[in-house]
Order: C-alpha cells, then structure tokens, then sequence
C-alpha cells in the first residue's frame, strides 16, 4: 500500500517538474521590448513566498510521516509558486543585457534546483524506514531558503551587474600583479646601482597581499629583465586605476539608465565590458612574458592591444556622458607607463642585439 501511495505521489511530482522545465526555458529567450518590465523587488517578495512554502513542507516531517493528501496539496502550492517566481523572473530582463541576464538566470536556477532537491527528497521519504533519509529534508528547506536569500543580492540592473563583472575582473588582474611582484633579481650586481633599483622600486609599488616566496619559479632576472617587470607592474597598476575610475563613471550613469530605454545603451555597456575583458587577457599576457626568457615582441603586441583598448573605453565612456576628470588622468597616466615599458622594452632589445654581435665577433 505504501509504495501504491509513493508512485502515485511520483507521478504528481514529475508532472509538476515537467511543468516546471517547459516554464524554465522561457528565461533562455529574449522578453519583447513591449512586455512591462518587473522590478527586481518583486522577484525578491515571489521568492520568499517560495521560502515559506519550503518551510511548510520541512514541517511536514517533523513529526509522522505525512498523509499522501498533505503532500500532494503543498507540491500543489509549492509548484504554483514557483511557476509565478519564474514567469516574474522572465519579466525583469525585459531591457537586460547579456550580463544581466546571466546573473539572474544563474539566482533563478539556485532557487529552482534547491526546490526540486527537497521536493524529490521529500517524496522518496515517503514510506521510508531510514530516518536519516527524513532528517535531510529540514536541511534542504534550509537550502531553498539560502537561495531565495541570495535573490537580495542579485544586481537589479545592467550597470550594477556590468560593474560587478568589472570588479571581478580586477580581483584576476590583481592576483596577476601579486604573482609580478614576487619576481627578484638574481642578486645585486655591486657595480650595477640599476639592479637594486629595479628591485626597489618593485618593492615599492603598494600591494594589499605580499605572499612572497624566494623559491618561487623566476627569481633569475638579470638587471635588464628586472627593469622591465618594474615598467610592466606599473602599467598593471595603472590599468586597476583606470577600471576603478570607470566603474565609478558607469555608476554615475544610474539615471541614465532608468531613463534611457533603448538597447544603445545597454550595447555600449556590455562593449565597455568587452573591452576590459580584452585587457585582462593582455594583463595575462604580459604576466607571461616577464619569465626568462622574456618575451619582448608579445610583451610589445600586448601593451599596443592595451593601448587601442583603452582609447576605445575611453570613446565610448565619453559617448555616453560619463567621463569624469579622474578617469581621464587615470588614462593619461596609464599611457604614460605605457611608453615607458615600450622605452624599456625597446632598450632590452638593443642591449640583447649588441650582445648577439659580440658573441658573434668572439667566435669569430
């Protein structure tokens, strides 16, 4: 009779997971422009009332097992509420970029599987003889309720979520600058002043971590190679500066945004994203090149990449009217160290030129 009962609760649990799936798609397509908009904060109030249904189905086990008819009327409930979670979902990226939309595709997604874990769980305990099976259910309850929680910090618009994904790609940048720093001369050469300059120098540029270690793989810089890991961790350092100052100036454009309704704007958000995603892929690059043997004419490509990346932030940033004073000095002063590792590059290759030739000269 109770595993009767099981398959019949089965049954009304994949009709209503199936229900749930058909409904779930529709986040992956694009709401018209002529759909009205769902403010965040509704999806937020939708979400804790999924909450409270998941509370309402761990307190089903803790005492009896729970009569089939019980079950069945909060899956009900349950699944009614989720379908409205999902439908206001879909609502609120109507004007959402690629960005936004991500992060509330992935919010939505927590709180959908976390529902279906408890409610598949809690339908398998029924007629159960394990009792540990049971004790699972309140924790999984307490799993829904974490994910309709992190609804709250969910970004609500393109600007925040653009510059929470520009943040983050700072956070790489930075560990990138980290790993730069913890680069040392072999030793200090007493007849060249330059090599502990060099090391100086990298040593004074501020840091938040130094996590350094003298085992580390490229403590072997020569003089010449440590003053362009100098050049190459300025230009990193520059290029947070410059992402902190554009975070700030897309910020200041939060009227902007709720006045403006076309898709220009949002376009040249996610361009602005873009464009940084593009530079940390450079920073990468030079961080590559710093360990012997270094790679001059990469490190050179890159710089030049970083370079149009910037002009071009910095075209688009003024189209939309953000610019601020302390952006624009944060590009100029990038462009600055720019040429300077350009100068040091350049300088390394004419120093490594003449000591080809005089090696050729010896042997010859």
């Amino acid at each position: 009779m109770s595993r009767a009962k099981r398959e019949k609760l089965n049954q009304t649990l994949n009709s209503h997971l199936s229900n749930i799936h058909e409904t779930f798609q529709i986040l992956d397509q694009t709401p018209p422009a002529s759909l009205d908009k769902v403010g965040w904060d509704e999806v937020i109030k939708m979400g804790e009332q999924v909450h409270k249904q998941a509370t309402i189905v761990g307190m089903l086990w803790t005492g009896e097992t729970p009569e089939v008819a019980a079950l069945e009327e909060s899956m009900a409930a349950y699944f009614n509420m989720l379908q409205g979670f999902l439908l206001l979902s879909h609502g609120s990226k109507v004007g959402a970029g690629p960005t936004l939309s991500s992060s509330i595709h992935a919010s939505v997604k927590l709180v959908v599987d976390a529902s279906f874990r408890l409610l598949k769980e809690s339908v398998s305990s029924y007629g159960s003889r394990n009792r540990d099976q049971k004790l699972t259910i309140p924790q999984l309850a307490g799993a829904v309720w974490n994910a309709c929680s992190a609804l709250k910090k969910t970004p609500a618009t393109n600007i925040t979520a653009i510059g929470r994904a520009m943040t983050q790609i700072a956070v790489s940048m930075k560990d990138v600058l980290r790993e730069m720093k913890e680069l040392k001369p072999t030793s200090s050469d007493p007849t060249d002043p330059t090599s502990d300059e060099a090391s100086n120098k990298a040593e004074s540029i501020p840091e938040n971590n130094d996590n350094s270690s003298d085992g580390d793989l490229g403590n072997d810089l020569s003089s010449e190679e440590m003053k362009i890991a100098v050049s190459v961790i300025s230009v990193v350092t520059e290029i947070l500066a410059v992402i902190k100052e554009l975070i700030r100036c897309i910020t200041g454009l939060i009227k902007q945004e709720d006045a403006n309704k076309s898709s220009n704007f949002v376009d040249s958000l996610e361009n602005l994203l873009k464009l940084c995603q593009g530079v940390g892929v450079q920073v990468d690059e030079l961080g590559a090149c710093l360990y012997p043997p270094q790679e001059i004419p990469a490190m050179k490509a890159a710089s030049e990449k970083i370079s149009v990346s910037i002009d071009e932030i910095q075209a688009v940033i003024e189209n939309l009217g953000g610019t601020t004073e302390a952006f624009v000095l944060a590009c100029n002063v990038l462009r600055s160290s720019l040429g300077q590792l350009n100068s040091a590059a350049g300088d390394s290759s004419v120093a490594d030129l003449a000591s080809e030739m005089q090696k050729l000269a010896v042997t010859t």
